[in-house]
């Protein structure tokens, strides 16, 4: 196999959520593998021609290789990035492109020796081909109807948010985590004594918080253990619990302060929202082509589910507030 390296290699692209970044290659092609002046039969056979072909100078823009005389693009690197998004997690993103370009080489090479054998002539190559072109097309339905999600639409979506925003009552507190009740007690009788909280939290406290003073932040209901939760709500502002008991130890709780709770910003729920639009959209969409199609399915007992299923949207993530620390 000869290999011959172009001057240009240039492979700016992003695929999927991998941005792979800009590829500079200038490499020199050295006189050791340009064509030795020779004498030459008048007639050439096809692969002398490919070779000094290639030899001769850069690869015309949007190329980042050729194999026997076949182009392999940056497109065809874009669409191998996508299919191998998981692969890509394991290579450094220096080294990504040169991953891509080293799969596609090796698929255009195992393709090219498949037609030799005829394998492209199989039924099951057919079947396999009708299928990848129909998800293929999929893909693009779904790029074009579903998933160009305008940033309109998104803010709308956030104001309606906002409007139908309930907010509830947060806490803010302090705890200190413990072994036993005698262990809890004896910390009440030292805060009775005049001890700072935040202080003896630091001391005595055994949970993750306790270095921080015992703080938990803001909270509202249904973040907690019940137990936790009900005595932390039962609290005025500044007031100290007796002992509450929970799967985690013992806990002293003092209440800080509360709060009403205010909605994300739009920044925060961009995302959320964006996705929601996207399932709305595609099922929509699914749904307006069922309605004018002919379906039948051969397994009575799968056909409401075939009917009903959303046929994969996702193709187009405290230790205090959820740990023993907080009681939950």
């Amino acid at each position: 196999m000869k290999i011959f390296v172009g001057c240009r290699l240039a492979i700016p692209f992003a695929a999927s959520a991998i941005v792979v970044g800009a590829l500079a290659l200038p490499v020199q092609v050295s006189g050791q593998d340009q064509p030795q002046t020779q004498e030459q039969p008048q007639e050439q056979t096809q692969e002398q021609t490919q070779e000094q072909t290639q030899a001769q100078g850069p690869l015309r823009p949007g190329v980042v290789a050729v194999v026997d005389g076949e182009e392999i693009t940056e497109q065809e690197m874009a669409f191998a990035a996508e299919d191998l998004s998981q692969d890509l997690q394991n290579v450094p993103p220096q080294e990504r492109p040169g991953f891509l370009i080293s799969v596609l080489i090796d698929m255009k090479l195992m393709a090219n020796a498949a037609r030799k054998l005829e394998l492209d002539q199989t039924e099951l190559f057919k079947l396999r081909q009708r299928y990848l072109e129909e998800r293929a097309l999929r893909r693009a339905f779904f790029a074009q109807r579903v998933s160009a999600i305008a940033q309109d639409d998104v803010r709308a979506a956030y104001d309606d948010y906002v409007a139908g925003f309930k907010p509830e009552t947060e806490l803010r507190a302090r705890h200190i985590l413990l072994n036993s009740l005698e262990d809890a007690q004896a910390v009440i009788g030292e805060l009775n004594a005049g001890r700072d909280f935040a202080e003896l939290a630091k001391e005595k406290s055994i949970g993750p918080s306790g270095p921080s003073g015992g703080d938990l932040g803001f909270f509202g209901r249904g973040r907690m253990v019940k137990e936790f939760e009900d005595a932390a709500f039962d609290l005025n502002v500044g007031e100290v619990s007796e002992p509450v008991h929970t799967q985690f130890g013992w806990h002293v709780i003092k209440l800080e302060e509360t709060r009403d709770s205010a909605p994300p910003t739009f920044e925060q729920m961009a995302g959320q929202l964006q996705q929601q639009l996207m399932i709305k959209a595609f099922d929509d969409a699914v749904s307006e082509l069922k309605t004018s199609a002919v379906i039948e399915v051969a397994d009575p007992s799968l056909a409401d589910l075939a009917q009903g299923g959303d046929g994969g949207v996702a193709d187009g993530g405290d230790a205090d507030a959820g740990g023993a620390d907080a009681g939950q």
